[in-house]
């Protein structure tokens, strides 16, 4: 778990094809995903939900659901690797994803740059910095963020690129600065470290992943 150990793995990735949680999906989708997402929810149910909501229409130009219509099929059981499984914070997630998915209906994510972008969905409900990074790296496949979930800050700690002591999200911007530091440091993309230090960390390949 070494800067090198780091330097040699995402050498093993395709540096042009980091690995985006839903590539290829528009602005909507992609911060549909995001939303659904977050603490106390795994990828899992995660994608679960949002597979449901994008086979119902939720998604298409135009649709704009309801509050109403999202969160009745938010409180439908979702079918998780064989399992049903209620989603958690139905009610929350329904009422911003409702905002959400009003605001960004006749949004141009082309127009923007990476961090215009981000600036404009941290006006968003429910979306923090952490949130709003993930969906402009989906979206524009931009190395100007960062997506610091529990996972790369557990590694990066570790190393002591970020100090034990922080407080998120006010801490978020120089925590993102010195991450993206040492991503040019070790000559790897942005976009490759953060996603294998979340796959490594979560698949509990580290032993600080325990």
């Amino acid at each position: 778990m070494t800067p090198a150990y780091w330097a040699v793995r995402c050498g093993w990735e395709d540096a042009d094809q980091p690995a985006f949680v839903s590539e290829g999906g528009s602005l909507v989708e992609e911060a549909a995903f995001c939303l659904l997402g977050g603490f106390g929810i795994t990828y899992e149910v995660n994608a679960a939900a949002f597979e449901r909501l994008r086979m119902e229409g939720a998604f298409q130009p135009g649709a704009r659901p309801s509050e109403t219509w999202l969160l009745e099929r938010l409180l439908e059981p979702l079918d998780v690797a064989g399992r049903r499984i209620r989603y958690r914070f139905p009610n929350q997630r329904a009422r911003r994803l409702a905002a959400m998915l009003s605001s960004l209906d006749n949004i141009d994510a082309a127009s923007f740059t990476a961090l215009e972008l981000r600036d404009y969905l941290l006006g968003l409900e429910g979306v923090g910095p952490k949130t709003a990074s993930w969906i402009v790296r989906n979206i524009l496949g931009s190395d100007e963020v960062a997506i610091l979930d529990i996972h790369v800050i557990r590694a990066c700690t570790a190393m002591h690129i970020f100090p034990q002591q922080m407080t998120l999200p006010k801490d978020y911007e120089v925590l993102e600065r010195r991450f993206l530091e040492f991503a040019s440091a070790i000559q790897v993309r942005a976009s490759v470290l953060d996603a294998v230090m979340w796959t490594e960390m979560r698949a509990g390949r580290s032993p600080l992943a325990a």
